[in-house]
C-alpha cells in the first residue's frame, strides 16, 4: 500500500505540474480519436457510434467529481472518443454516389475546378453531372476529366461542357498500405475520375447564380492578367501564389521547386498567409501612427489586426479556400484574434486552438501531409523561439539577429517537416536548407509587399508595376531552384516507412516541446525508435498492381518490373516507396534477369507476367510454387498448379504484396490493409472454395 500511494502521489503530482498547458493536448487527443477511426478495418454501425457518444459524455460528467490529478485523464479519454466520432460524421456528412464501373460515353457537367494532372494536362472537375442511361441518384456529384483531346472551347469557370469521356471509380492504393486515393476521393466528393481525347464543347454559358462560381471567375480573371504581365513559369509561380491556379507552371520549373525543397513557396500556406497579415498589420499600424489623434486615442494594434484579417479573409477567398488555406487562415485568425483582445499572438496555445478547429472541420486534413508538415514548423518554430526567447542575446549585433532569425526558423521548420515529407514522398532535398535561405527572405521583403501594392493599384489600372516588382523576386527564387537542383545529389531517396513510424514520431515530437518537466526528455528515446523501425523497414518482394497490368519484383540491383511503359503511375510509386530514384525503363530493363515466360534467365519461373491475350495463349503451363500474373481474364489456368491472379481475382482483393515464407508466398492484399470502408466498395469477398475458379465476373451494379 505504501508502495502505491507514493506511485499515486508522485502521479498525481507530475499531472498537476501540467496545469496551464493542458489545452495543448486537446488536439492531440481528438487526433488519437481521427487516426483511430482511419485506421479501422471496418466501418462503424450506428449502435457502436451512439455508445461511443454515450461513453464520452459520461466521462466528461465524471472528470467534474474526479480528484485534479485524474481529471485530465478522464477528460482526455473523451476527446479521443469524440475524435472518432467527429472522424465518422465528416465521412457519412461527404457521402455521395461513387461509379461502380468503367464506363464510356457523354459527360456532362458544369466546371468548378481546373488545375493541372501529373502528365501535365488540364484537368477540369465537374459537378452537377449527367451521365447517359445512368439514372441520377447513380450518378457521381462531382467528376474529374484530364483533357487529352484537340481543340475545343476554352474552359470557363461555371462553363456547361459536354464531352465523350472514359470515366471509372477512383481506385485503390497502388500497393497495401499505400497513399489511399479512394479516402481521398470520398472526402472531396469525387465519384469518378477519367479523361477524354475528344474537343470539349460548350452547353450553356456561364451564369453568376453561384457565390462560389462567382469568386472562382475573379480568380481565374486575376490568374489571366497576373500571365499577361508575367509570362511564362514566372507568370505560373505568381498566379499560384496569389490565385491558387497552378495550371500555368511547367513541369520542369515544378520538378526544380521539388527537387530543391522550395515546392512549399507554391502552396498558399502559413507562410503566405502569415507575411501577408504581418504585411498589412505593418502598413496598417504604421499608416495609424502617422497622425497624432488615431495615434493617442485609437487601440491602433487591435484595429490593425482587424484590417489585416479582413485582408487574410479576401486572401482566403482568392485562393480558392482549398485545405491548406484554410488551414492557414485559421491560424492567422486565432494570432490576429488574440493580438484584437490583447492577448500573446504567437503561443503554442494558439497554435493548439488552430488545430482543434482543423480536425473539427476537417477530421480528414489530419492524414495528409499539408496537415502534419504545417503543425509540425508551427509547433517547432513556437517553442524554439520562445525558448530564445529566454536566452540572453546581447552579445550579438543588433543588424544580425534578422538575419539568425531567419536561418533559425528555416533550419527549425526543415528540420522539423524533413521526416513527414520523407515519409509521404520519399525525397530528401540535401541542399534545402541553402534554398530557403536565399529564397524565403524575399517572400517577407520583395515579394508579397509587391503583390499586395498590385491589388491596392490595380483599381487604377497600375498593377503591372507592383506585378513586375514581384516576378524579380519570383525570377531570383527560380534561378536558386534550378542551380540547386542541378548540384548532383541534390536529391535523395528513401524507403517508405511502416504505419507506426509516423505516429511514434509524432507522440515523442509532441512529448519533447509540450509537456512540463523532466519526463518531456522521454520523447527522444521515442524519435530514435521510430528512425529505428523506419531504418529496418523491409519492402515486400514482389507487388501486383490492381489489374494485373504490372509487376515489380526485388533484385539486388532494385526493383524490376515487367513493362517499360503501362501503368506509369503505379511504377512510379512503386519505385518511390522503395527508395529507388530510377525511372520506369531502368526499372525494365532489370527484368530480363527474373526470367521472361520466353527467355532463360537466373530466375526463371519464379514470377511469370502474361500481359496480353497472345502471350496467355502461349503459356505453356507452369509448376507448383510459381506465381503467374494476367493482365487479361485466366479461367483456362483454373486447375493450374501454380498461383494465378488474373483481373477477375485481382478485382476482389486490389493491389497484392508477396513476402516469402514457410511453404510458399504470404500475401498481403490491399482490401485487407484499408478495410471495408465507406470509401472502398470492394465486390463481396470470393470464398476460400471458390477463390480458384477464376471466371470473369461481370460487374452487377452496371445499370
Amino acid at each position: 500500500m505504501g508502495l502505491w500511494r507514493r506511485f499515486s502521489d508522485d502521479a498525481g503530482a507530475i499531472l498537476l505540474a501540467q496545469r496551464g498547458g493542458l489545452i495543448c493536448w486537446v488536439p492531440v487527443c481528438l487526433a488519437a480519436g481521427v487516426g483511430t477511426y482511419f485506421s479501422l478495418a471496418s466501418e462503424p454501425g450506428a449502435p457502436v457510434l451512439a455508445g461511443l457518444a454515450v461513453v464520452a459524455l459520461l466521462l466528461l460528467v465524471l472528470a467534474r467529481f474526479l480528484p485534479e490529478p485524474v481529471s485530465p485523464l478522464a477528460v482526455g479519454a473523451a476527446l479521443c472518443l469524440i475524435g472518432v466520432l467527429l472522424a465518422a460524421g465528416r465521412a457519412h456528412s461527404v457521402a455521395g454516389p461513387v461509379l461502380g464501373w468503367r464506363y464510356y460515353g457523354p459527360v456532362e457537367g458544369r466546371i468548378v475546378a481546373m488545375d493541372r494532372s501529373q502528365s501535365d494536362a488540364l484537368r477540369l472537375t465537374l459537378d452537377r453531372v449527367r451521365l447517359a442511361r445512368v439514372p441520377p441518384a447513380r450518378t457521381p456529384d462531382r467528376v474529374r476529366l484530364s483533357l487529352h483531346g484537340g481543340d475545343g472551347i476554352t474552359p470557363e469557370p461555371g462553363l456547361r461542357v459536354m464531352t465523350t469521356a472514359h470515366l471509372s471509380p477512383p481506385a485503390g492504393p497502388v500497393e497495401p498500405g499505400g497513399f489511399d486515393f479512394q479516402r481521398h476521393a470520398w472526402f472531396a466528393r469525387l465519384g469518378a475520375v477519367g479523361y477524354t481525347r475528344v474537343p470539349l464543347l460548350g452547353v450553356a454559358e456561364a451564369r453568376d447564380g453561384h457565390a462560389g462560381l462567382a469568386v472562382f471567375r475573379i480568380r481565374m480573371a486575376a490568374s489571366a492578367r497576373i500571365q499577361q504581365v508575367l509570362p511564362g513559369d514566372i507568370g505560373g509561380f505568381a498566379a499560384a501564389i496569389t490565385t491558387g491556379d497552378r495550371s500555368a507552371i511547367s513541369r520542369e520549373a515544378l520538378e526544380a521547386l521539388r527537387a530543391s525543397n522550395l515546392a512549399h513557396l507554391l502552396a498558399i500556406s502559413g507562410l503566405h498567409m502569415g507575411l501577408l497579415s504581418a504585411v498589412v498589420l505593418g502598413a496598417l499600424r504604421l499608416l495609424l501612427a502617422a497622425h497624432p489623434v488615431t495615434a493617442l486615442r485609437w487601440p491602433t494594434k487591435g484595429i490593425a489586426a482587424g484590417g489585416a484579417l479582413i485582408a487574410a479573409t479576401g486572401y482566403l477567398a482568392l485562393s480558392g479556400g482549398n485545405v491548406a488555406t484554410e488551414r492557414a487562415y485559421i491560424m492567422v485568425a486565432v494570432a490576429l484574434g488574440a493580438l484584437m483582445i490583447g492577448r500573446r499572438a504567437i503561443s503554442l496555445r494558439a497554435v493548439a486552438v488552430a488545430a482543434t478547429l482543423v480536425l473539427i472541420l476537417r477530421p480528414e486534413a489530419l492524414m495528409g501531409p499539408g496537415f502534419q508538415m504545417s503543425f509540425a514548423a508551427t509547433t517547432a518554430l513556437v517553442a524554439v523561439f520562445g525558448w530564445l526567447r529566454a536566452v540572453d542575446m546581447g552579445w550579438m549585433p543588433r543588424w544580425l539577429k534578422p538575419a539568425f532569425a531567419v536561418f533559425v526558423s528555416s533550419a527549425v521548420a526543415g528540420l522539423a517537416t524533413a521526416p513527414i515529407a520523407a515519409a509521404h514522398f520519399n525525397t530528401i532535398a540535401h541542399y534545402g536548407l541553402i534554398a530557403n535561405l536565399a529564397s524565403v527572405p524575399l517572400m517577407g521583403v520583395l515579394i508579397i509587399p509587391a503583390a499586395v501594392a498590385a491589388l491596392v493599384l490595380a483599381p487604377f489600372g497600375a498593377e503591372a508595376l507592383g506585378l513586375w516588382v514581384m516576378g524579380l523576386g519570383l525570377r531570383w527564387i527560380l534561378g536558386v531552384a534550378h542551380w540547386i537542383a542541378g548540384l548532383e545529389g541534390a536529391r535523395g531517396y528513401v524507403v517508405g516507412p511502416g504505419g507506426w513510424v509516423i505516429p511514434l514520431l509524432a507522440l515523442g515530437f509532441l512529448m519533447l516541446i509540450l509537456w512540463q518537466g523532466r519526463l518531456r526528455l522521454a520523447g527522444l528515446p521515442a524519435m530514435a525508435l521510430a528512425f529505428v523501425l523506419w531504418q529496418g523497414a523491409v519492402r515486400p518482394a514482389v507487388l501486383i498492381s490492381d489489374t494485373g497490368a504490372l509487376v515489380g519484383v526485388m533484385t539486388p540491383q532494385g526493383r524490376a518490373l515487367s513493362r517499360e511503359r503501362t501503368a506509369g503511375f503505379v511504377a512510379r510509386n512503386w519505385l518511390e516507396n522503395d527508395g529507388d530514384g530510377s525511372g520506369q525503363l531502368a526499372a525494365a530493363s532489370r527484368w530480363p534477369e527474373m526470367g521472361r515466360p520466353d527467355q532463360d534467365g537466373p530466375g526463371k519461373g519464379k514470377v511469370i507476367h502474361l500481359s496480353g491475350k497472345r502471350r496467355l495463349a502461349a503459356f505453356e503451363g507452369c509448376a507448383a510454387g510459381q506465381v503467374v500474373v494476367a493482365s487479361v481474364p485466366a479461367a483456362d489456368l483454373a486447375q493450374a498448379p501454380c498461383d494465378v491472379f488474373d483481373p477477375a481475382r485481382l478485382k476482389h482483393t486490389g493491389a497484392l504484396a508477396l513476402t516469402p515464407g514457410k511453404g510458399g508466398w504470404k500475401m498481403t492484399t490491399a482490401r485487407a490493409r484499408t478495410g471495408d470502408r465507406l470509401w472502398t466498395h470492394w465486390p463481396p469477398a470470393v470464398p476460400e472454395a471458390a477463390r480458384r475458379q477464376y471466371v470473369r465476373i461481370s460487374p452487377t451494379n452496371r445499370p
